[in-house]
């Protein structure tokens, strides 16, 4: 298992945050104050900045319209019982979505964004030789505890806050999914074990076939908890 420094980096842009004076001026990706850029490679700020649009109405629409990637905002579905969506969002992507385009919250779209232009198309260039044209997913929301269990703690699904990948179409035809790539030798599963490392990037939690059976046939992509990747 791997862990990112995830809360030291939260805390460090926290203090950095309270510390700067307002007359001070850094370059946008290293100054906590400014919305995330969609378009630049995620750095190290990158993560704070997500976390903060889940604490901060309009900054996630901030950061969307300062990339000038459209924006699909959906009306709210009000929280009830641990479920609901606060600031839902269509995934903006030229990606087709099978079985449809998600709904997701919009701190997830913007990290699906910067791992779709940064992670994922360069991964796939890289192993298969071709970019990836779509994506077969196993649903975002889902009033539900964690695994479906009687009782606990509510799954990160409860509100959109979570992403389930099965697999990819490349643009020429060419299908990888899971479980089927994962362990086959060849690029594939080269490229299976690459996009997940990227999602770690961006996604605080990434969970795939190495972490349990049932995460054998899809990537858990989430924005909750500490900086789980396996």
């Amino acid at each position: 298992m791997r862990r990112h420094p995830a809360l030291l980096v939260l805390l460090l842009a926290a203090a950095l945050l309270a510390l700067l004076p307002r007359a001070i001026l850094l370059p946008p990706a290293w100054d906590p104050r400014t919305p995330l850029d969609l378009r630049e490679p995620p750095g190290l700020l990158a993560r704070y900045k997500l976390s903060r649009m889940a604490r901060e109405p309009g900054l996630c629409a901030a950061s969307f319209a300062l990339s000038g990637i459209p924006l699909h905002p959906l009306p709210p579905q009000p929280m009830r019982d641990g479920c609901g969506i606060a600031d839902p969002v269509r995934l903006a992507s030229d990606l087709r979505f099978l079985p449809g385009p998600p709904v997701v919250n919009c701190p997830i779209a913007a990290a699906w964004a910067l791992f779709e232009r940064h992670g994922l198309q360069p991964a796939a260039r890289a192993t298969l030789g071709e970019r990836v044209a779509g994506v077969r997913h196993l649903g975002t929301y889902n009033c539900r505890n964690v695994a479906g269990a009687e009782g606990g703690r509510r799954s990160q699904h409860a509100t959109a806050n979570a992403f389930d990948i099965a697999g990819f179409t490349l643009a020429d035809g060419r299908a990888v999914g899971l479980p089927r790539d994962w362990e086959a030798p060849g690029p594939a599963a080269a490229f299976l074990r690459r996009a997940r490392d990227e999602a770690c990037r961006v996604f605080a939690t990434v969970l795939g076939p190495d972490y349990n059976a049932a995460h054998r046939d899809h990537f858990h992509l989430d924005r909750g908890g500490w900086g789980t990747c396996r």
